[in-house]
């Protein structure tokens, strides 16, 4: 079976605490949207089982759908259709 995802690199603002963590607040898209962070529900260590790779997985409530944010220092992506 192919794999229909992949490694969407993208730019994010974000946040950097006097602790060291690190909040991602937004999104930019390649074709110029902006998708702000409405909530970050889960942060942890983690791997994506649909692309592979591995870093830190913030779940987040983007637009009501919940999505997969990885920070694979020093980049981050999402895995795309």
């Amino acid at each position: 079976m192919e794999n229909k995802y992949t490694k969407k690199y993208v730019k994010v603002i974000a946040e950097f605490e006097e602790d060291g963590r690190i909040i991602p607040l937004r999104i930019f898209w390649e074709d110029g949207r902006v998708f702000e962070i409405d909530r970050i529900l889960d942060v942890r260590p983690g791997v994506s089982r649909k692309v592979g790779g591995q870093g830190i997985r913030y779940l987040c409530r983007i637009l009501n759908k919940e999505v997969c944010l990885f920070y694979e220092e020093p980049r981050w992506y999402v895995e795309s259709k």
